[in-house]
């Protein structure tokens, strides 16, 4: 008797092109609108005009344009596909040199008996640099290393992710004072920069606690029972290194030197972005450099280094595409101009709600907006705007108006498949409903977290 076969999740580019085609549908059923915008000297950028929305022409998707829109999206991602392509590539040489199985023995070697200690140690300095100064993009390149280093010790891929890519996530989401969010939140709401800084940080604190139960209850789990991992039936090719070849394979001068490149690529990494406001194209070149300099030092001619480039970007190809598939959503709600008759529906039924309730609202509003505007800073000039004089109206203080947002903003980079998650997941190798059967759980109780947040907020007058 043949077997019944389960349910199997769809694969990812038929998810988002199949959420395009609803976008698309949507372009004939919703009425096109537009907000004004103008350039505002204080904060020295494009805003929302509120109370400016109106019903303009439709312009909705013909078929034809639908499949052009792919290719457009394509285009328009191609910064962040390149940059996939580049940061795989480079570490994908770095890992062929033997230096980053070189670096994980000696540290498998070191936290022999702990390993679960390195969960909240990570995960906590990168939701400080998520916190403070708003590392989100600077972590991609090292996702390779740390998935390696998660499944040499007894845990999966998964794990590796999440200590890096979740911990700099609750930083950047939950931020006492993120420059890209907050900042330019506070400036739009005319507040004092980063004032209530301390009410944040209790709650970023309660934020990370939470998660890193979270990750460490699931990593404990797979230990015990490899077979429970969600990505069990995922090859990771490279990235999977085994723990008895590590505990043998010494941690030689040449891999040394390659591990401090990788070092120093790191550290430039953080000061340009904090001296220089470096971002995607400087980012990618400066781990190309590190992808040559690590190639010749472990003695690799120019052929055997630009072939193993290009078996990097075989290994990544599907995860760098499925950004621009994801971008394919965005440019179709913005050629069938919906985008901001979709945030006018979202946000005008809120005044009409008691303030608690509106403060919640507020959270769930901009959590479904990011879907739409997954920038930090493009949503807070989008939406700002209009939360701000709304707040006054309903009662919600602006402060609690700016924690809302990013809120809505900043959890969701890790959940919506049009936000960073997609290329994180793509540098992983991890497919997006794996990660999805990890995080929605806790993001949904991170979610009742933030309803408590707000609610507080509001409660004791937090201005």
């Amino acid at each position: 008797m043949e077997k019944k076969q389960g349910f199997k999740f769809p694969h990812a580019w038929i998810v988002l092109f199949t959420i395009a085609l609803i976008a698309a549908g949507l372009t004939y059923i919703l009425p096109a609108g537009e907000y004004e915008r103008k350039f505002d000297e204080v904060v020295k950028r494009t805003l929302v005009v509120p109370n400016s929305y109106q019903v303009v022409e439709r312009t909705p998707i013909k078929p034809f344009d639908f499949f052009v829109a792919v290719q457009r999206g394509m285009i328009d991602a191609a910064d962040i596909i390149f940059f996939i392509f580049i940061v795989f590539s480079a570490f994908y040489i770095v890992m062929k040199t033997g230096a980053l199985v070189g670096f994980l023995g000696m540290l498998v070697r070191k936290l022999e008996g702990k390993e679960v200690m390195m969960i909240p140690v990570f995960m906590t300095i990168f939701a400080i640099g998520g916190a403070t100064f708003g590392m989100f993009e600077e972590t991609y390149g090292l996702i390779p290393m740390f998935i390696g280093l998660a499944m040499a010790v007894g845990y999966d891929a998964i794990v590796g992710m999440a200590m890096i890519s979740l911990g700099v996530g609750i930083g950047f989401a939950a931020a006492p004072m993120n420059p890209f969010t907050v900042g330019v939140a506070h400036k739009i709401a005319e507040l004092e920069m980063f004032s209530g800084l301390e009410y944040r940080t209790i709650w970023l604190v309660i934020f990370l606690l939470v998660s890193i139960w979270w990750t460490v209850r699931y990593a404990q789990k797979v230990k015990k029972d490899p077979s429970s991992s969600y990505v069990a039936d995922v090859d990771f090719g490279i990235l999977k290194v085994d723990k008895k070849d590590l505990f043998n394979t010494p941690f030689t001068l040449k891999s040394k030197l390659i591990m401090l490149l990788v070092g120093v690529t790191i550290v430039l990494i953080v000061y340009g972005v904090l001296a220089y406001g470096w971002y995607i194209n400087e980012l990618a070149g400066l781990f190309l450099i590190m992808g040559i300099l690590a190639g010749i030092i472990g003695g690799f001619g120019a052929n055997k280094l630009a072939e193993t480039f290009v078996e990097g970007c075989q290994q990544v190809a599907f995860g760098a595409l499925v950004v621009g598939i994801a971008r394919t959503i965005l440019i179709v709600m913005r050629d069938g101009k919906i985008i901001d008759t979709v945030i006018n529906a979202l946000a005008t039924p809120l005044e009409g709600l008691p303030v608690y309730v509106s403060a919640v609202g507020m959270v769930i509003v901009q959590t479904l907006i990011d879907f739409f505007i997954p920038s930090g800073s493009g949503q807070a000039m989008a939406v700002m705007p209009i939360m701000v004089p709304l707040s006054d109206l309903i009662g919600v203080s602006r402060q609690v108006a700016v924690m809302a947002y990013q809120f809505g903003d900043g959890f969701t980079n890790l959940l919506w498949p049009t936000a960073g998650i997609v290329v994180m997941c793509g540098i992983a190798k991890i497919p997006l409903d794996k990660w999805w059967k990890f995080y929605v759980p806790l993001f949904l109780l991170l979610m009742l977290l933030q309803f408590v947040a707000v609610i507080v907020g509001v409660a004791i007058g937090w201005q």
